[in-house]
């Protein structure tokens, strides 16, 4: 694990020490630690839901039965052995 320092004022810094009181942390890095892997998760919901988006206005829905798979395969065997 690597270090990193951060600078905060005194009213950010007192924040932090009553959320680690009362939300039972056991050091300002494991908050911090906190914070960033929900923004992370925020961030991966948002481009999830981009991508959805985009696949519905993307046009009609085409089913991705066996068959649907099966030609892909075999699409792709024609391709590499080329």
């Amino acid at each position: 694990m690597t270090t990193m320092n951060i600078s905060l004022p005194d009213s950010m810094k007192a924040f932090v020490d009553v959320q680690i009181q009362e939300r039972g942390y056991g050091s300002s890095s494991e908050y911090v630690r906190d914070l960033i892997r929900n923004d992370q998760i925020r961030q991966a919901e948002q481009r999830l839901s981009a991508l959805l988006q985009e696949g519905l206005e993307s046009g009609p829905a085409i089913p991705a039965d066996e068959a649907y798979w099966a030609n892909k395969r075999e699409a792709l065997r024609r391709r590499h052995s080329a």
